[in-house]
């Protein structure tokens, strides 16, 4: 397929800039797969979806404060400092991107507090925006980690144009968050309250977690006509035995497998055996999914309404259907459902 299938209108006001008043009453569009059905409801309903011994399987990975601002030194030019991965933690060395990246040059030095007690050196270019910091701080690697916290904001998207607030730090994080790593929240899981995942318990559905650390190139633009071109960012992640067993044992018995959010649908479809279960697994993913695609673990899916021409759109339209998920955006759009990270879900089944 080619990456201007995935172009749509649409109109900026339903990108959400805050989140729903509360998590699970954010708006869920059902799409039924067999039938084209859409139906619209509100999240909490997803609950009348799934039955005993049915699957959700959530992704765990938690936000860091990513997004850091310092000065450079001569200049007191004002540096945006995105951080990615850490490369060591010994030497506190950095991926990072930096914006303006025209401005910063190898042996630049950027200073983030008035003490000038946090300083990072730029040692190597990795791409355009790209850059390797190495930290100097006068402490522990516990008092390092600590001031980066202190001293980070919110990695919210940049679609979102106000300063992050103290009710974000909890708003933009899943309420089973429990990893550090990622520095962008896996969105359909922030629809889920405390209560919702109670009343799954209850009603006999398992609720096994994943580990995939959402890194900034699942939001990097496709920049190819031609999808097969396109290569994604590896990210890491994490599939216990456990988590394997309960799955497979979904399988077997021919249940309802809910992957919650396209990180999770990516996790599970990277690490399949060859006779279609779900393995144990510890490591590194690129997997790009754009239609058509066979899947095979996850048969629902939860996630967000994503935007035109994203790797994420490409993945649900693999899911769901090429045509009949351009026609429930069309439907998204009239009805004037919220897109994007802090939007409403789609449950397609």
């Amino acid at each position: 397929m080619k990456l201007s299938q995935f172009n749509f209108n649409l109109p900026s006001e339903l990108l959400a800039e805050y989140p729903a008043d509360c998590r699970d009453e954010s708006r869920l569009m059902v799409v039924h797969k067999d039938s084209g059905k859409i139906e619209h409801k509100l999240f909490k309903d997803v609950l009348d979806y799934f039955d005993k011994d049915d699957v959700l399987v959530l992704n765990n990975t938690k936000v860091f404060p990513a997004r850091l601002y310092g000065n450079k030194e001569k200049t007191g030019a004002k540096i945006e400092v995105f951080l990615l991965r850490e490369l060591d933690p010994t030497t506190r060395l950095w991926d990072v991107m930096v914006d303006p990246a025209r401005k910063i040059r190898i042996g630049n030095k950027l200073f983030f507090d008035e003490n000038e007690t946090l300083v990072a050196e730029v040692i190597d270019n990795t791409t355009s925006r790209g850059r390797t910091l190495r930290f100097l701080y006068d402490g522990t690697y516990e008092e390092f980690r600590k001031k980066l916290k202190e001293l980070g904001q919110t990695p919210l998207p940049k679609y979102i144009k106000r300063p992050p607030t103290e009710d974000d730090k909890e708003r933009y994080q899943t309420i089973f968050a429990k990893h550090e790593g990622a520095v962008a929240a896996p969105t359909a899981g922030l629809h889920f309250s405390k209560h919702l995942l109670k009343r799954l318990e209850i009603k006999g559905v398992h609720l096994p977690e994943v580990t995939l650390h959402v890194g900034i190139g699942t939001f990097n633009p496709v920049e190819v006509e031609d999808l097969s071109k396109h290569k994604m960012d590896s990210e890491q992640f994490f599939i216990e035995d456990r988590v394997a067993d309960v799955v497979n044992k979904a399988i077997d018995n021919k249940k309802r497998i809910c992957a919650v959010g396209t990180t999770v649908i990516r996790s599970l479809e990277s690490s399949v055996t060859a006779d279609n279960y779900l393995r144990p697994f510890e490591g590194w993913t690129n997997k790009f999914i754009f239609p058509p695609y066979d899947f095979k673990i996850a048969n629902a899916l939860i996630t967000n309404f994503h935007t035109p021409k994203s790797t994420l759109l490409m993945l649900v339209a693999a899911f769901g259907g090429y045509d009949l998920i351009m026609e429930a955006y069309q439907e998204a759009i009239k009805e004037k459902y919220r897109f994007y990270s802090y939007g409403d879900s789609m449950l397609i089944i």
